[in-house]
């Protein structure tokens, strides 16, 4: 089995500006993340997918390996079907492009259960610990049945308590955040690129729901790893405070 990882990556960001060039400690960002891919075990190649050139000048120079793509894109996952399409992969990872603390084991963890268990889509979730989570609407949430299959994602906490208020919700059911890294089987990556949008999609703002909607099944399997995506200023301060101390390599 050949396990290719595509790293999505663009230039634009309203939060924070070039995001991926964003220095930690005397590497980049995208660098970082493309570091931590490399050190899976059980993949074979790891490429970044960008279309800003300004992106691809500085992998070029870090010597990693990126291929540029169309600038029309609406998700990440339609930029590295781009990508996928030349490739003679058996599986695709879509690793964020925004997660340089990744683990390593993290991956090769979902990479192990898509060839020993022949799946065509999965991804990983863990543990809610703290209350905050559970009501965040960036926060994804998934319920799940007995074989680890997706039920549905959701930015609401669910399962709903029916007879309990809000906020005692926590603590008396367990409830579990999405993480979002995918794996595909190429094949069916290339078929999910060529859906219509999906009510629940539209209503969530979630394009696995367009997947599920359009009878595709997503297993998503527990995971005790836990990183930390950078969307803001804030996020970055974190992740470069972590990195100074050692906590993370």
């Amino acid at each position: 089995m050949k396990i290719s990882i595509i790293i999505p990556s663009r230039l634009g960001s309203t939060r924070l500006p070039e995001k991926p060039l964003a220095d930690i400690l005397g590497r980049s960002l995208i660098m970082r993340v493309y570091d931590q891919a490399s050190s899976a075990r059980l993949a074979h190649e790891v490429i970044i997918a960008t279309d800003h050139q300004k992106i691809a000048d500085h992998v070029q120079e870090h010597h990693g390996r990126v291929i540029m793509t169309s600038p029309h894109h609406q998700s990440g996952t339609d930029r590295i079907a781009e990508v996928a399409v030349s490739l003679d992969s058996d599986f695709i990872i879509n690793l964020q492009g925004d997660e340089p603390l990744i683990n390593p084991v993290q991956i090769d963890e979902l990479i192990s259960k898509m060839i020993h268990q022949n799946i065509a889509i999965g991804t990983q979730c863990s543990e809610i610990q703290y209350e905050d989570e559970l009501f965040d609407f960036n926060v994804v949430k998934v319920v799940r049945d007995v074989n680890d299959k997706g039920l549905f994602f959701s930015r609401q906490a669910i399962p709903a308590n029916r007879d309990l208020p809000y906020r005692e919700w926590f603590g008396k059911t367990k409830y579990y955040r999405h993480i979002g890294m995918y794996a595909f089987k190429r094949d069916v990556l290339i078929q999910l690129t060529e859906l219509p949008q999906s009510t629940y999609e539209k209503a969530e703002s979630l394009e696995q729901l367009r997947w599920m909607q359009h009878g595709y099944q997503i297993h998503c399997f527990e995971t005790k790893h836990r990183s930390i995506g950078v969307d803001t200023q804030d996020d970055l301060d974190l992740v470069r405070d972590l990195v100074l101390k050692g906590m993370f390599r």
